[in-house]
């Protein structure tokens, strides 16, 4: 189905005021990977890329306390 330009500026809107973007980078072979690893586990990309950031960063606090 078509997406009209009217949506299509909404969704940005939306994006732009909801979302923080960055670009990951990451040798060559390793997305299909990482790609495998979160549709093995149910999710996107961006969402087990956003979980182990997460999990980094709790762990990361405990071990500072």
């Amino acid at each position: 189905m078509a997406v009209s330009k009217a949506q299509q500026k909404a969704v940005a809107k939306y994006e732009k005021e909801n979302y923080d973007k960055t670009m990951v980078r990451m040798v060559k072979g390793k997305l299909d990977a990482v790609k495998a690893h979160a549709q093995a586990h149910g999710e996107s990309v961006n969402g087990f890329i956003n979980r182990a950031i997460d999990e980094a960063m709790a762990r990361d606090a405990q071990n500072a306390e």
